[in-house]
């Protein structure tokens, strides 16, 4: 790390040189800042971000009981004291604190977590206005461009460290149990270790361009296991600031991020996307993609990978009508299929199977929250109800056609406000034939008869 940081001293020295000696060739009699003078400005500009960001900035404990299974790092986003980190610091833990620059230690509750790209956002009491950070557009960061991270390596706080940008765009797949990741890491060869997750990585005005969040090394074999193995340095990896707004502003909305899904494993091929397998009963299956299908657009723009192609999905309303564009058999052909919400086990939540509506009807639900509104084309801010996240394979509600993300509003005429008051109502009417289920969904509205199995 020092030859590296004594190599960029060297190489700006000599820009500096080169650059002075051209102009004073050109016969310019304005005078020019000395090689030193230059370097201080670049030296305060690094001192002087590190200085107004580190109050926004805090250490994140995970506690498992008593005992703090995990540290990380964070910042404050929000002046109301919410604050941005990774949801691996939190993972299991039953209690979070956080750590100001000025000493203070303040408990922090989760406000919402995303398995899927790895962001979470937890909430402090704030007496005051509290500092923040800015986020920045990360479609704007380029490739070489300086790159600061701060956090709490190794429980060293406040740790700072300089580098570069040294790749955008890049994805780490690795298996989560099933879980459908989305990944966009810009690369950074700024020191970052353990306990930096969740800490901010910073462009030269101070703004955040991404989260720190993991960091791929290389580490030198060894036969003998008591011999302490040293880590080599690598390459870091940071999530783009774009993404982490958009999570995070859902996050705090409604405590989750709601995606849209498809139903199609995929692969990348020079035509465009290879479709591996189509998930029965999905929007891809319903909507008539099969297996051998190469997708090369979604909605008339051209799909360059799978990574960018789930995006696009993700980011589609629920009942959305999107248009796809495939090779089938070396022919064009366009088919329409209507967008779905991601089922629960594929963003790390667990489907609730002990519920009377799912023993009775087969279907786990949800309360309808602020904000569905927003990613389901067919609701609006006045429904009320609760959405259908996951359907039982030849349940009563699958065969009666209940799709999943439908609002389900009332039964047999009886509102329906919440999951708890749909339980209460099916307990109630255990022995009964059937019930009569008013359901909005991409259909529309409509009223099912669903026929019951006798207990």
């Amino acid at each position: 790390m020092m030859k590296k940081h004594t190599f960029v001293h060297y190489f700006l020295l000599m820009l500096i040189v080169g650059t002075n000696g051209m102009l004073a060739s050109c016969g310019q009699t304005i005078s020019q800042p000395t090689e030193l003078e230059l370097l201080s400005a670049i030296e305060n500009a690094f001192v002087s971000v590190a200085a107004r960001s580190t109050p926004a900035i805090v250490g994140v404990s995970a506690y498992l009981g008593p005992r703090r299974s995990s540290q990380g790092s964070g910042f404050i986003f929000r002046k109301e004291g919410y604050i941005l980190t990774n949801e691996h610091v939190l993972m299991g833990s039953q209690r979070i604190t956080v750590q100001r620059r000025d000493g203070s230690e303040l408990d922090a509750k989760i406000v919402g977590t995303d398995l899927n790209t790895d962001i979470a956002v937890l909430k402090i009491a704030a007496k005051e206005e509290l500092p923040v950070l800015r986020l920045a557009d990360s479609d704007k960061v380029r490739v070489g461009q300086f790159a600061i991270a701060i956090g709490n390596p190794f429980q060293l706080a406040y740790t700072v460290t300089t580098g570069i940008v040294s790749g955008k765009g890049r994805t780490l797949l690795y298996d989560r149990g099933g879980i459908i990741r989305y990944e966009d890491f810009i690369q950074t060869d700024a020191w970052i270790n353990t306990g930096n997750s969740g800490g901010p990585l910073l462009n030269i005005h101070g703004e955040v361009i991404g989260i720190n969040a993991l960091i791929r090394r290389t580490e030198p074999k060894s036969d003998n296991t008591d011999v302490p193995i040293a880590v080599r340095a690598g390459a870091g990896f940071a999530i783009p600031s774009n993404l982490v707004q958009k999570v995070g502003n859902q996050l705090i909305a409604n405590g989750r991020v709601i995606r849209g899904f498809l139903g199609i494993n995929m692969a990348d091929m020079p035509e465009g996307i290879y479709v591996s397998r189509v998930t029965r009963n999905t929007p891809a299956a319903l909507g008539g993609l099969r297996r051998g299908d190469v997708i090369i657009k979604y909605n008339g723009k051209k799909v360059q990978n799978s990574n960018e192609f789930k995006m696009l999905i993700a980011d589609s309303q629920v009942g959305e009508a999107s248009k796809i564009t495939l090779l089938r058999n070396g022919v064009e052909r366009i088919l329409t299929v209507t967008i779905a919400e991601m089922p629960p086990q594929f963003t790390g939540r667990a489907v609730e199977n002990n519920s009377v509506a799912w023993k009775m009807l087969g279907l786990a639900v949800r309360k309808m929250e602020k904000g569905d509104f927003e990613r389901y084309t067919y609701l609006s801010e006045q429904d009320n109800g609760v959405i259908v996240v996951a359907v039982k394979l030849n349940s009563p509600g699958f065969n009666a056609r209940i799709p999943r993300g439908a609002l389900i509003m009332a039964v047999n005429g009886k509102p329906i406000p919440d999951a708890q008051a749909f339980d209460a109502f099916l307990q109630a009417r255990r022995k009964a034939s059937s019930l009569v289920l008013q359901v909005k969904s991409s259909h529309g509205t409509e009223t099912l008869t669903v026929p019951l199995v006798p207990n």
